[in-house]
């Protein structure tokens, strides 16, 4: 067992490990944003930055609200987004086994003045759950995540003269994470031992899990309407950093033997308490609308989300672990999506609408880690709305996400026990290397009244 005999040095890497899948959690990039914020919307592209949409233009331009006539408008909006990704390594597919997600949002508004609107949004703008399972062969990597972010946003809309209007948010934000990925790999662990036993199963997992200190940041915006047919506007959410501040570790052994063999060594791991901060990246809108007829809307919107801004990650652990802080460089780029819709009023009680977005990710393939399989994706979408009287609006969109894929995808990682041994560098720097696909159907229902 001459293997084990530097507990400190595998405790470190250890911790090192776990921080790095938390820089890894933290960079979803287009699959962290949440672009399912409105039912009507969504049924468009999900663009929105230059249209008038009463309570629902909080949260894609808080401008729009000041062209609202509404004395009270009210609208609500849930998403079921049911995904699955595929790794291919070495010939053979590995599938993820993800629940529904089910991003959300609540809009309230009502008129102050003529020309002055406040209301206030209760929203998802980041969240994300991918389920690799414990048992596959980058179960090192990830085995299963969960993060969610929650913003509560009051704003405030001045329409300053007939065809221009501002508006700002102030957005509180918080979120929770919760992670679960493989420290000792399975075929590590199996060759100390007399004959093989877990295959692709960890010896052992680590589990982080914690919950972000609430965050502030803004969202305004500025809408101008050319003519009756043309109508411009731009928005802007800042960046937050949402900061987790007493996370906890937890380890979870394979079995009985390997708890035994490891326990000792990773005891200490074991409920410790991490610090860390996870991103929430800037996200600026350009759009613009067109009446080429009175029923038809047409709109177009440039996204640009700023994850060049998030260059390191940094964990810090309190005394006597402090040693073990972290400054884990990223630098990733920044990403644009690209929203073009439709809607066409077939009769007063029903509308059709039909969309596409283009969604480009910033995720370098050679630093491509499993918990989140980004990739530039498609995303055709169709909706409706029935109104079964005038203030009451009923409304459904679908989405299809096709992933256009990435071969050859690299992510770096250390065998803990090979490294502990004292062995050279190249026998424990491991590389695991996959093809990688994704796909998501994404039904939504909304409802709104007003009057």
């Amino acid at each position: 067992m001459e293997i084990f005999t530097n507990s400190v040095t595998i405790m470190k890497r250890i911790l090192t490990s776990a921080v790095a899948a938390m820089a890894a959690l933290s960079l979803m990039a287009e699959g962290y944003q949440i672009n399912t914020l409105s039912t009507k919307q969504l049924g468009m592209g999900h663009a929105g930055t230059a249209m008038k949409l009463g309570a629902e233009s909080m949260i894609f331009n808080p401008a729009g609200l000041g062209f609202s006539d509404k004395t009270l408008d009210i609208t609500g909006s849930i998403t079921g987004i049911k995904s699955e990704a595929t790794a291919t390594v070495e010939g053979k597919d590995y599938k993820t086994e993800n629940g529904l997600s089910t991003p959300l949002a609540v809009n309230a508004a009502f008129k102050v003045y003529d020309n002055l609107q406040a209301g206030i949004s209760f929203y998802t703008p980041y969240g994300s759950g991918i389920n690799w399972t414990n048992d596959w062969p980058g179960a090192v990597l990830s085995q299963k995540v969960d993060l969610k972010m929650y913003c509560i946003q009051p704003t405030l809309s001045w329409r300053i003269t007939p065809k221009l209007s501002v508006g700002a948010g102030l957005m509180i934000t918080w979120g929770s994470v919760n992670l679960d990925k493989g420290l000792v790999s399975g075929a590590s662990f199996d060759a100390m031992l007399p004959q093989p036993m877990l295959g692709d199963m960890p010896a052992a997992s680590i589990n982080l899990n914690g919950t972000s200190q609430v965050a502030l940041g803004v969202n305004v915006g500025a809408m101008y309407e050319i003519t009756d047919q043309w109508t411009v506007g731009a928005s802007f959410r800042s960046k937050m950093s949402m900061k987790v501040k007493a996370g906890i570790a937890a380890v979870d052994y394979a079995n009985e033997t390997a708890k035994t063999l490891l326990e000792p060594k990773l005891g200490n791991v074991d409920k410790a308490n991490f610090k860390a901060k996870m991103p929430a990246p800037y996200v600026l809108n350009f759009g613009v609308a067109y009446k080429p007829i009175k029923p038809l809307t047409l709109a177009f919107d440039a996204q640009l989300t700023g994850w060049n801004t998030y260059r390191q990650l940094d964990i810090e652990f309190p005394s006597p672990l402090s040693g073990f802080n972290q400054n884990i460089p990223k630098n990733y780029s920044n990403a644009w999506c690209f929203k073009l819709g439709a809607q066409y009023e077939l009769t007063k009680r029903f509308d059709i609408r039909a969309g596409l977005m283009v969604d480009t990710s910033p995720v370098n393939k050679d630093y491509y880690n499993p918990e989140t399989p980004g990739m530039t994706k498609i995303e055709p979408t169709v909706g409706f709305s029935f109104r079964p009287i005038p203030r009451l609006s009923i409304d459904f969109a679908f989405m299809y996400i096709h992933g256009m894929g990435i071969d050859g995808a690299k992510c770096g990682y250390e065998d803990l026990l090979l490294k502990s041994a004292g062995l050279p560098e190249a026998a424990y720097q491991k590389t695991f290397t996959a093809d990688y696909k994704v796909h998501a159907f994404a039904p939504s229902l909304g409802i709104s009244y007003s009057f």
